[in-house]
């Protein structure tokens, strides 16, 4: 395990543009769209990745674990970056993945092996208990001693670096936006500013009103300057529809900034929405949170659903 390289790799994060969206949808309303573009921190370890990976791998390197364990599905932004995190920095790393093996591997899994990631397979019944005393023994039996990352990453470690995300942002603002899967990142996000800010967090799958109280316990203190807006899943986790995808490939086309179908495109698109509908009072400055995830586009584009 590379250590020195791990803390001198977290240690100054690359600085990301902060890109204004110059659309008649905001002039018209008299506001302004800015997204902090953290896809450009890193190729690999990006976005909310970066932040929510930073203090669990230097947990884990400072207390001498050699292998981080970690659970996602198939497609998960988490278990690409964990697995890259791990051959950068001298980790074993082990992906406990939703549901049975299905083969040849999508583009996220094989990059996945190929950064040495060996994989632990959990049907669904199982996937859904993964933290029991149970589950967890049996992958203790499976490989030994092993450092847990939750699943996204999200625990107190991910929210103590993920507050360090509106450090980054260098302007004054009324309002930050972030997609919202586990609620890590939002609770990092809250803790980390000024409670004159409104905090949204746009809930990217169906039912997900539990996320307010996930949130809650993340906090580091009670904060009444955020909610998580409900309506914006298109039909659940991963689901999305071809309203969503035109409108990503529009405003790719308009701006030059990649979104992808589960996260940021549901953020931007409510953003939109909520201008088209007066949400925002004439004069409001908005934040928009990129957490990355394109490395996704590929397996949806091999399944020809983009």
């Amino acid at each position: 395990m590379n250590k020195k390289e791990l803390l001198n790799y977290f240690d100054s994060p690359p600085a990301t543009p902060l890109q204004e969206i110059n659309d008649e949808t905001f002039i018209q309303k008299n506001i302004k769209l800015f997204i902090k573009r953290d896809d450009l921190i890193d190729n690999f370890i990006n976005g909310n990745k970066y932040f929510k990976l930073k203090y669990n791998l230097i947990e884990a390197a400072e207390n001498n674990f050699k292998t981080l364990l970690s659970f996602g599905g198939a497609y998960s932004n988490h278990i690409y970056s964990l697995a890259y995190a791990g051959k950068k920095f001298g980790f074993k790393t082990i992906g406990v993945i939703r549901g049975e093996e299905h083969l040849p591997l999508n583009p996220t899994l094989q990059f996945a092996r190929e950064c040495g990631m060996e994989f632990y397979y959990l049907r669904r019944s199982d996937y859904r208990k993964k933290y029991s005393d149970e589950i967890i023994s049996r992958l203790h039996k499976e490989f030994g001693d092993f450092y847990l990352i939750p699943e996204g990453g999200s625990n107190n470690l991910a929210v103590k670096g993920s507050s360090e995300i509106t450090q980054r942002i260098d302007i004054d603002y009324n309002y930050l936006f972030c997609a919202c899967g586990t609620g890590g990142t939002l609770a990092g996000i809250i803790n980390g500013v000024d409670s004159k800010i409104k905090i949204i967090g746009i809930a990217v799958l169906k039912n997900a009103s539990f996320l307010i109280d996930e949130v809650k316990k993340l906090l580091a203190s009670e904060k009444f300057n955020w909610e998580i807006l409900l309506d914006y899943h298109f039909g659940g986790y991963a689901k999305f529809n071809s309203e969503l995808v035109n409108f990503i490939k529009i405003f790719e086309a308009k701006f030059n900034i990649k979104l992808e179908p589960i996260y940021t495109g549901k953020l931007i698109y409510a953003i939109y929405d909520l201008a088209k509908k007066n949400y925002f009072k004439p004069g409001s400055i908005i934040v928009a949170y990129h957490s990355g995830g394109l490395q996704g586009l590929e397996g949806l584009r091999q399944r020809n659903l983009l």
